[in-house]
């Protein structure tokens, strides 16, 4: 075992899902996600993190929804972790927001625009809970160890990189699945980000617009290329979706690829 999540053990060779909607939209669409894919991941035998964010600092313009708040969001993510009995993420934007933002989550996670901010970086270390660092789309898979460094160098060994593409030219990202390998023999675990991996950055002007169609692809691609974790944002109803509606994947197809995606997991293990 590498580390533990809650009752969650982060191992080798045991694939695991963070998964939720974007942003926390209302408690009603959270509460309902929560629960499908809490029944999807029980009956798959897989371990499972909550994801939803309480705040989207980062968007395309000023009317974007951003989220609930703090408070609120907090409110709404502690909810489903005494609910439902499973460990909860979301995203911290400030050093002054990961004291509170502590009390409730269990895996604090840093945005890929903010991943080389040191003191966010070293704060969230400090906590000593898992950190969840997603690899900003402008970095190399090897720069990824002054990430890994920075954590440390609190004391804090629970560390999860997660890869959410690469810039590639305006509005587009681009997967180089090299980067799996390159970050795990870093000795950390790696996540893919399958529904990030598919944005199309500011692609509609004022918002992002993405390709929700591979996803697929995607996603079995990294789970053979032997990943440890998935991250997928996933929504009852994407199209009427508040918040990068264009790249999460509909709850009610999500058992149906999760499957597959675990087959593939259990094949290339075996090598």
């Amino acid at each position: 075992m590498m580390f533990s999540i809650g009752d969650i053990a982060i191992e080798k060779n045991r694939l695991f899902l963070i998964a939720g909607p974007c942003v926390i939209e209302s408690e009603e669409v959270v509460f309902k996600t929560a629960e499908t894919l809490k029944e999807i991941t029980q009956e798959l035998k897989i371990p499972f993190i909550f994801k939803s964010s309480y705040d989207k600092a980062n968007r395309s313009s000023i009317n974007s929804y951003r989220g609930p708040g703090i408070k609120k969001g907090l409110e709404i993510l502690n909810k489903v972790r005494e609910t439902f009995k499973i460990p909860v993420l979301s995203d911290v934007h400030s050093v002054e927001e990961i004291k509170i933002a502590g009390e409730v989550l269990d895996v604090i996670q840093i945005p890929a625009f903010l991943c080389r901010q040191t003191d966010l970086v070293v704060e969230a270390g400090k906590t000593r809970k898992p950190v969840n660092v997603k690899k900003g789309q402008f970095l190399a898979p090897w720069d990824v160890k002054n990430i890994v460094e920075k954590i440390k160098s609190t004391g804090n060994e629970k560390i999860i990189i997660t890869e959410r593409g690469t810039s590639f030219g305006y509005n587009n990202l681009v997967v180089d699945f090299r980067s799996f390998p390159i970050i795990r023999s870093m000795g950390v675990p790696v996540v893919f980000d399958a529904t990030h991996s598919v944005q199309l950055p500011g692609g509609a002007g004022t918002c992002s617009s993405g390709q929700r169609e591979f996803v697929p692809y995607l996603s079995r691609a990294a789970v053979a290329c032997g990943v440890d974790g998935l991250f997928f944002e996933v929504h009852p109803d994407p199209d009427r979706a508040l918040c990068d509606g264009s790249n999460m994947f509909p709850v009610k197809d999500f058992k149906n690829l999760l499957e597959t995606l675990i087959e593939i997991h259990n094949t290339v293990k075996k090598f």
